[in-house]
């Protein structure tokens, strides 16, 4: 089969189209899945610049996100038969395989049915950002009908469907964007106020928007000095839940004084620690998505499309940033 193969950590180029043997079921749980679309996340550039979380175990095939044709079934396997459209975010942190590929091989318990109304590529550009975002609302975060959440850069990927998720749990969205384009953007997704953070001070916006009192949740997906400046929005006694790493730097003041909450969303860690039910809850939450998505609740948007072989320019329009939803890769005949 083609593969894309991270050859060693360093810049887009990499990343290089090669023949290598197709996988084959090992366990009795495991699928054979015809990949026709795989998903380009932040986590995919961080680790060809920096390395794999496995670096004993290169090449690596990159890419959590994949969406695909069940062609062969374990012994064991009871959920899905040939023919079956999936999705799902398994591999490509530099272990197993991952999807950047025209074949992978995935344990049937952390896969869940394609929604009938998505494309393979739209379905393919979801799995990683919906559980981030259904992580760090209701996990994290215990968003509650009726609060007020503040996101960061809605216009992003994980930002865009997290305003739709908390939109559907009945809270109501303020959301930071870099121009009007995006605010129009987010708007459409159900957004009740956004911030032009280039012309405003959000801080002071999210507290005009909500009578001085601050925001019952903050989400951020920005990281840096967004995240301890985003302390003082919040109200006492709040939440904040961040997918980055905070920088050593951050000053705590300001949350300790407001008895913040601080929460960390790494949606990964169920598969770097190798747990197995963490892994199925969030084939469960792919499921529920999937329901939304075919009830004409819940939309992914596609940014840009490249062929399997232009990974590399994936990754570097990627980084270029100021994308609007996401970047899939069409690995199949889709």
């Amino acid at each position: 089969m083609k593969a894309v193969l991270m050859t060693a950590p360093g810049s887009p180029e990499v990343l290089q189209l090669q023949e290598v043997p197709t996988l084959s079921i090992e366990n009795d749980t495991e699928i054979l899945v015809r990949l026709q679309a795989a998903g380009v996340n932040p986590i995919d550039t961080k680790l060809r610049r920096r390395g794999t979380f496995y670096p004993d175990q290169m090449p690596a095939i990159l890419g959590c996100d994949g969406a695909g044709v069940v062609e062969a079934v374990g012994s064991h396997v009871q959920r899905f038969r040939v023919g079956d459209e999936v999705y799902f975010c398994q591999g490509g942190l530099g272990g197993k395989q991952g999807n950047y590929a025209q074949w992978v091989v995935v344990d049937e318990r952390f896969v869940a049915f394609k929604p009938t109304s998505l494309s393979f590529v739209a379905a393919a550009a979801a799995p990683l950002v919906l559980i981030t975002a259904w992580e760090a609302l209701f996990e994290r975060g215990r968003l509650q009908p009726g609060q007020k959440v503040l996101i960061h850069a809605g216009a992003g990927g994980v930002g865009h469907v997290a305003i739709q998720l908390a939109k559907l749990h009945g809270a109501t969205v303020c959301t930071t964007v870099s121009s009007h384009e995006k605010a129009a953007f987010v708007h459409q997704l159900g957004a009740d106020q956004t911030i032009l953070y280039k012309e405003k001070d959000f801080v002071q916006a999210a507290l005009d928007w909500t009578g001085g009192e601050g925001v019952d949740l903050a989400f951020d997906t920005v990281g840096g000095e967004t995240f301890a400046k985003t302390f003082a929005a919040v109200r006492v006694y709040g939440d904040i839940v961040t997918i980055l790493e905070p920088d050593s730097s951050t000053n705590w003041k300001v949350a300790r004084n407001r008895n913040l909450r601080v929460s960390y969303e790494l949606m990964l860690t169920p598969m770097l620690q190798g747990l197995v039910s963490a892994q199925q809850h969030q084939a469960d939450i792919l499921d529920q998505c999937r329901q939304w998505f075919d009830e004409g609740k819940l939309k992914i948007h596609l940014n840009k499309i490249f062929p399997l072989e232009q990974a590399a320019t994936a990754h570097q329009v990627l980084e270029a940033g100021s994308t609007m939803g996401k970047i899939v890769l069409v690995t199949g005949s889709e």
